[in-house]
């Protein structure tokens, strides 16, 4: 297998939260894909055309840059790899003029301030994100990514041995071969189980359903039709995969908390919908906020408890 090396520096405008972005990334990170390192380095095998390779993303010293080495045989692909890059580490946001418009807000202002460079987490792959999705209703973070390592070292192909990294050894399962393959058999409900295959499935008839447009509605609308995809988890895919600034998932439970009254009582769906209205087109950014206050809440409430 013939590769080469690339490193790069990725600008970026603004303040940038790395903490934040590689404890988000880390916490779902799938076993065998991607790894957090306790240094901050961000390493994940990648397919692409056919070809596979590696990346490591770090921030650059001194610099508003984050420094990412591809290790990639095509160097054709270059270009397409550094988009996804940028994608995942949401390197192009407007950060300051979402800030602004955000903390009008009374509720989001202390918030932003806390957290100025907070970012929406990406995702390299649609596909990949809408199965992590799928495999992730109803359980915790950490049961989800339990579930997305049993699954690609059962169904994912390994690394050749000259890519392998600390735990990065394997790359996602293609969509053909999920599409067939005995999904229930890693301990899911069967249902859960028919829905990533239908994921699947949709990925290999129409990969453009998991990339990134410019339709919010229509987007939600198309994964929607899809067997097992609800609204929160359009809205999610939406938010993360389909780079969607405006995407908000109202039904979440984290979010709900985060907003709910002083005597604790947490708003429905709609209310926090028609809560949020006055945050867009920038909600998703707002959710990140929102569930990033709510994590540091949960820990205060275990420490005392």
């Amino acid at each position: 297998m013939t590769t080469a090396e690339h490193t790069l520096e990725l600008a970026y405008a603004g303040p940038y939260d790395w903490q934040a972005m590689s404890e988000w990334l880390g916490a779902r990170a799938i076993d065998g894909i991607e790894s957090v390192h306790r240094d901050g380095r961000y390493v994940r095998s990648i397919s692409l055309g056919g070809e596979i390779g590696t990346i490591e993303v770090t921030p650059s010293a001194g610099t508003s840059a984050l420094r990412v080495t591809i290790v990639f045989g095509n160097a054709g692909a270059l270009p397409a790899i550094v988009e996804r890059i940028r994608r995942i580490f949401d390197l192009d946001a407007d950060i300051e003029t979402i800030a602004e418009h955000l903390s009008a807000d009374a509720r989001l202002a202390p918030l932003l301030a806390r957290r100025p460079g907070l970012r929406v987490p990406g995702a390299w792959d649609g596909y990949e994100l809408a199965v992590r999705a799928i495999l992730g209703q109803q359980i915790s973070v950490n049961a989800a990514s339990s579930l997305a390592g049993r699954l690609v070292r059962r169904f994912g192909s390994p690394l050749p041995a000259e890519l392998r990294a600390e735990g990065v050894e394997l790359v996602f399962p293609d969509p053909e071969h999920l599409a067939e393959a005995d999904v229930v058999s890693l301990g899911m409900p069967r249902a859960r189980a028919e829905a990533v295959r239908t994921i699947a499935r949709a990925a290999a008839e129409d990969p453009s359903i998991f990339m990134p447009s410019f339709d919010l509605a229509g987007s939600c609308a198309r994964l929607r039709r899809l067997r097992g995809v609800g609204e929160w988890t359009a809205q999610y895919i939406a938010m993360r995969a389909l780079r969607e600034p405006d995407a908000f998932p109202a039904s979440d439970i984290g979010l709900m908390r985060a907003i709910a009254d002083d005597g604790g009582l947490r708003p429905s769906a709609r209310e926090l919908a028609a809560t949020a209205e006055p945050w867009r087109p920038w909600r998703a950014y707002a959710a990140l906020h929102l569930w990033a206050d709510d994590a540091e809440r949960e820990r205060a409430r275990r420490k005392i408890a």
